[in-house]
């Protein structure tokens, strides 16, 4: 069977034509570019596709592409007999063409350049997270010489939203980890009839251990999420800029008042924690293990120190303080895009839960070494 012929050149007056014929498709794709390899032409040949019956776009391009390569320019070629149909695919093509190639895919990089990458990213953040907590330290020892400046309205408003607004989410989350807390260890109290040892248990490890930290984490997720979402909507929308376009002071007006917010109420929603909590252990031990109303409060009263108290109530202002920063840092440095501002938010949740379990790791290790 004879192969089809898809062009011929011929030369008249000096002048010289390529005639396209056939059908270009991609089927004989393979056997039309071998043909075009052999194929000289000069620099003014003219196209006729009169006699094209068929044109794709893969033939389109290996047509045009050679032309390029034999001729400066393919698109100063003189065309004609080009039907509408076969104009638009070979224009089309063209544009693509001139574009040029898709920039190459990154190389992949060993583990060891992506541990070193996210090395270097986790301190850029570890610093700026320390050069925030330097300015806010300074702007909050700044207010010692000038309390004036203090905004007390913006902070009446921050405790109100951090403070009072938290109460029924602590207690009710409080309450049900005093529940857990007692069942379990009743479950194994009861084994041995030391039923009572359950107060001890849940009195220590709830106003000690488990209700600064669930509070630390139930903010996080509450004020520090919105410390990031308030600060980066208003960056986004340029509100920061017109604070230092007005001569005031950010950290003053938006950073201090949240910070010193949440020093003061995370201690309060910490003591508000120890309360439920017992209450809520109290409730259970009572159907579960027989001790009364009056048989618990005794208990503690013998088993629960002070210091026990103090030490959960000391643990919340470093809390709140290292919250507060991040939720603030993460905010007033966010891209000035929608989609930043969710992932800034996010970021800030997570990373305040892991620095206050990384922190309240650091108080026990120390505790314990200061016997307290």
């Amino acid at each position: 069977m004879t192969e089809p012929t898809w062009f011929r050149l011929h030369t008249e007056g000096g002048r010289s034509v390529l005639y396209l014929q056939g059908a270009w498709r991609l089927a004989r794709l393979e056997s039309i570019e071998a043909r075009l390899q052999r194929l000289t032409l000069p620099a003014d040949t003219g196209i006729d596709a009169s006699a094209l019956e068929q044109i794709d776009s893969a033939g389109a391009m290996v047509l045009l592409r050679r032309l390029d390569l034999e001729v400066d320019a393919a698109s100063t070629l003189a065309w004609t007999g080009l039907n509408e149909g076969h104009r638009r695919i070979i224009d089309r093509v063209r544009e693509q063409l001139a574009v040029g190639p898709p920039p190459p895919a990154p190389r992949r990089q060993s583990w060891l350049a992506g541990v070193g990458r996210r090395v270097t990213l986790l301190v850029e953040l570890l610093t700026g997270h320390a050069n925030q907590l330097g300015g806010t330290l300074v702007a909050m020892a700044s207010l010692l010489l000038r309390p004036h400046r203090l905004r007390m309205r913006e902070l009446v408003v921050q405790l109100e939203q951090t403070g009072l607004d938290a109460i029924p989410v602590v207690a009710l989350v409080t309450a049900l980890i005093g529940v857990v807390m007692a069942y379990l260890l009743g479950l194994q109290a009861e084994q041995y009839g030391a039923n009572i040892f359950v107060v001890d248990g849940v009195g220590i490890g709830a106003t000690r251990e488990f209700a600064p930290i669930i509070v630390a984490v139930v903010v996080a997720g509450r004020s520090g999420a919105a410390f990031t979402a308030q600060l980066g909507s208003m960056r986004l929308t340029e509100e920061i800029d017109a604070i230092r376009t007005l001569g005031l002071d950010p950290w003053q007006v938006l950073v201090v008042p949240r910070v010193l917010a949440l020093m003061l109420a995370l201690p309060l929603l910490v003591f508000v924690g120890d309360v439920m909590s017992l209450l809520g252990a109290m409730a259970i031990t009572g159907s579960m293990l027989d001790i009364t109303a009056t048989a618990f409060v005794a208990r503690l009263q013998d088993v629960l120190d002070v210091r026990h108290v103090l030490v959960g109530l000391l643990k919340a202002p470093v809390f709140a303080l290292v919250i507060a920063v991040i939720g603030t840092r993460m905010g007033m440095t966010v891209g000035r895009d929608t989609r930043a501002v969710g992932a800034a938010t996010t970021s800030t949740v997570v990373q305040s839960i892991v620095a206050v379990i990384l922190l309240d790791a650091a108080f026990a290790v120390l505790l314990q070494a200061m016997e307290i």
